[in-house]
């Protein structure tokens, strides 16, 4: 059995969650006081009582599901449990990613707290709000949604975002050239094209603002080499090297997210079991979708000691 780590992204928080694992593991409540902590605000206390319109800002919903998927972690390592030990490869999708780097040692839980709150709000700000959009194309492979964006940028920002999954990919970019696509989207094989409720244009070139704050930000960070290989989002391939990662996480923040295309590679790699570690089951239900792959989501303390007990056997 070859197993992988993934770590879910923004739009997988609700207001509750990881107050179920503070209570049942000491190690996962001392991740939430050490975020509280190393940020400077309660917010767990936030992610626990809301209100949900606060939580979902940007800059307070990366931290947050960063914090319920270390929270997951530490509390499966007070199982006896070692990542190291059993685990081929972590990755996660958009801001996972920095789960994934937590979760295998290469930051710290207080550093990468610090840099996603740095993330979502340059990510925030990177746009005026109204100005960007983003929406999914349902039914559209990456090749389509490609000739779509180019076919309704009219010299704006029009690109894709996220290759999520086998006929499901994300567009981003100017507020008015995602509404052409839109319009435009069942000429181009998608069979719905729906705009998505999110506060910027994630994932596209307007967001090369974000991308310099994130290079300011990385570069008074100490990043180690992860006990297990990360598989990278712009690459869809592992890598291990520090510098790398740096660079990596410079160029996410405008690049697509290649999740298809990862878990493709973790599957061609040997992996049969994916346990998605934090908030939802978003990463859980595509993995799904490949064959000969299970997948187990460990978000509650039922799902921790049914996931400790498969790991630890």
């Amino acid at each position: 059995m070859s197993i992988a780590f993934v770590f879910p992204g923004q739009g997988s928080q609700a207001v509750g969650m990881g107050a179920g694992l503070a209570e049942a593991f000491p190690a996962a409540k001392a991740v939430f006081d050490e975020v509280d902590e190393s940020l400077g605000q309660p917010l767990s206390k936030l992610m626990w009582e809301g209100p949900e319109a606060d939580l979902t800002l940007t800059e307070n919903a990366q931290p947050a599901l960063m914090a319920v998927s270390l929270a997951a972690m530490r509390a499966l390592e007070a199982t006896g449990f070692v990542l190291g030990d059993k685990v081929a490869y972590v990755a996660g999708h958009s801001l996972g990613e920095y789960s994934a780097l937590a979760a295998s040692g290469a930051l710290s839980l207080a550093d990468t707290a610090r840099l996603l709150k740095v993330r979502g709000r340059a990510m925030q700000q990177a746009v005026p709000v109204g100005e960007g959009a983003m929406a999914a194309l349902l039914g559209a492979d990456l090749a389509q949604a490609q000739e779509l964006a180019a076919a309704a940028s009219e010299g704006e920002c029009c690109q894709a975002a996220n290759d999520n999954a086998p006929g499901q990919v994300v567009i981003s970019g100017k507020k008015t050239a995602i509404e052409r696509a839109v319009e435009l989207a069942p000429k181009f094989g998608a069979r719905r094209a729906v705009l998505l409720p999110v506060s910027a244009p994630f994932h596209c070139a307007l967001m090369q603002p974000a991308a310099d704050a994130m290079a300011e930000a990385l570069s008074g960070v100490t990043i180690s080499a992860p006990a297990v290989p990360v598989v990278a989002n712009v690459l869809a391939e592992p890598i291990s090297d520090p510098e790398a990662i740096r660079t990596r996480l410079v160029e996410q923040v405008t690049g697509m997210v290649r999740w298809r295309e990862t878990m493709a590679f973790l599957a061609g790699n040997g992996v049969d079991t994916v346990y998605e570690v934090g908030a939802g089951r978003v990463l859980t239900g595509m993995a799904r979708r490949l064959d000969g792959v299970e997948a187990r989501s460990v978000g509650t303390p039922e799902e921790l000691e049914s996931a400790a007990a498969a790991l630890n056997g």
